[in-house]
């Protein structure tokens, strides 16, 4: 009943709410003679806030119409390239009239961008697009809202997550795409590629994953730590509720968008109260571009849509209680998945320093399972300074962490494109699921990321620091994977 009781009382606030919006503008456009009251400032503005306080957000659309690439801007076009019941694969197609950008764009390796299931959009990673197609073909995982999706097409499993993974992964290329995950897909997208590699297909040739809970165990986060001490049951009965009739996938068990949000909002409720007055303080001062930031950033992070209730529960119980995947007794649809097996294909992994969503190691750990992998394609790369949010968006995705993604994989795909034979899909070996962990490159690309840090045997503690930045030493030329 409580997701009922959510959309009446939305539905009732729903008044109040444009006419807090009307009365801000009353007090606020110059033709009005309320605008020009001693007090019609901070009423405009009280009111502005109350609006966006009441107001029901909804999904923003990416808005990308344009990029640089080569020196020259060109045109984006967002298409859908593969659609499904849970999820649309995007393409964001670029157009030029100039024949050197074109042959240039054509030249250039496929990226696909896994977007999170984790009660945002995948407009999140706008900004990872934005970037991303400089120098790449962009493809990016849409999901649909659970409740937009009738209940007659059935549940939705993080099997079924893994198999569009794979689906998506051979429609965009195959073994001539690069495969990015941001943050909760990197475990699924694990399982994918291993699931490819252990039947004997051609995995793609980059895996870059970033501020992922590969190994959940390690550094345990708010987030973690929640999700181990609470029983599979404890979530079943306290966090999933049908779909209220008023929406096409009434009836359908679902994780609501609004508990989400509403956890995402205690984890730092004084943020967010200072942020919000903050937002008052610049409406009286008029200042209006630190406004307009305020406005685009609540816009996205404030739209959430419902997960399905089977795939939350899948995800709580094999990522964060049972933690199958490091634990080599992960079967996804009667297959094990085996990391080891994973041959082909180069990994990039991306921690945040400062993150509070995946913790130092969760991410890395994906090194010590793809054992397959040699030493000179398994590189790992800690972002100063960046929290989870900042390793893919905003100043230090596009200054730190984007040049990083961009070289390794410009290095990976002209080796393959160098290769006289192509490389072997995979080598099998009959080895266990979870291999001791061998030494690794901590270089991102061609130079290190960050200095080689000493660690415990055990899970370090979430209060442990960060590891110092590395000096950049001289670059060298890629080799062949």
């Amino acid at each position: 009943m409580l997701y009922h009781l959510y959309e009446t009382q939305r539905a009732l606030m729903a008044p109040f709410s444009e006419f807090a919006s009307a009365t801000a503008k009353l007090y606020d456009h110059p033709l009005s003679p309320f605008a020009h009251t001693p007090w019609a400032q901070r009423v405009s503005a009280g009111f502005d806030l109350l609006h966006r306080l009441a107001k029901e957000y909804e999904k923003p659309a990416f808005g990308i119409t344009g990029a640089q690439v080569g020196g020259s801007r060109v045109a984006v076009q967002e298409q859908v390239a593969l659609a499904k019941p849970f999820c649309r694969l995007l393409r964001f197609k670029r157009f030029s009239d100039d024949p050197a950008t074109l042959a240039l764009m054509k030249t250039q390796p496929t990226v696909l961008v896994v977007a999170p299931l984790s009660g945002h959009h995948s407009t999140l990673l706008r900004d990872t697009v934005k970037s991303l197609l400089q120098d790449h073909k962009v493809y990016i995982t849409d999901w649909t809202d659970a409740r937009m999706v009738p209940a007659e097409v059935g549940a939705f499993h993080l099997d079924d997550y893994v198999a569009y993974v794979q689906e998506f992964i051979r429609h965009v290329g195959g073994g001539d795409a690069h495969v990015i995950s941001v943050c909760q897909p990197t475990v699924p997208v694990l399982a994918a590629v291993s699931l490819m590699a252990s039947r004997g297909e051609l995995t793609p040739r980059t895996m870059t994953m970033m501020g992922g809970p590969i190994d959940a165990r390690k550094s345990p986060t708010a987030v973690n730590n929640l999700a181990m001490n609470k029983s599979h049951s404890w979530f079943e009965n306290n966090v999933i509720f049908r779909v209220p009739q008023n929406f096409p996938g009434a009836g359908r068990r679902v994780y609501p968008g609004f508990l989400q949000h509403t956890g995402f909002v205690a984890m730092n409720p004084d943020r967010h109260l200072t942020s919000h007055y903050d937002y008052f303080l610049d409406l009286i001062r008029g200042d209006d571009d630190s406004a307009e930031g305020h406005r685009q950033f609540y816009d996205e992070y404030n739209a959430v849509l419902d997960m399905p209730a089977e795939y939350y529960l899948d995800t709580i119980k094999t990522v964060f209680q049972d933690f199958a995947l490091v634990n080599g007794n992960w079967v996804v649809a009667g297959e094990p998945v085996r990391p080891q097996d994973i041959t082909r294909t180069a990994l990039l992994t991306v921690e945040g320093e400062l993150d509070d969503i995946s913790g130092a190691g969760q991410t890395e750990a994906a090194h010590g399972l793809c054992t397959g992998i040699p030493q000179a394609r398994s590189l790992h790369y800690t972002a100063e300074g960046a929290g989870h949010y900042g390793i893919f968006s905003g100043r230090r995705w596009r200054e730190k962490v984007y040049p990083q993604v961009r070289d390794f994989i410009a290095r990976f795909n002209a080796a393959f494109e160098q290769a006289a034979e192509p490389l072997p899909a995979v080598t099998v070996t009959p080895e266990p699921a979870v291999a001791a962990a061998k030494p690794r490159s901590k270089a991102a690309v061609a130079q290190p990321a960050v200095a080689k840090r000493t660690r415990k045997a055990v899970a370090p503690s979430a209060a442990e620091p960060a590891a110092p930045p590395a000096r950049s030493p001289r670059r060298r030329k890629a080799t062949t994977a």
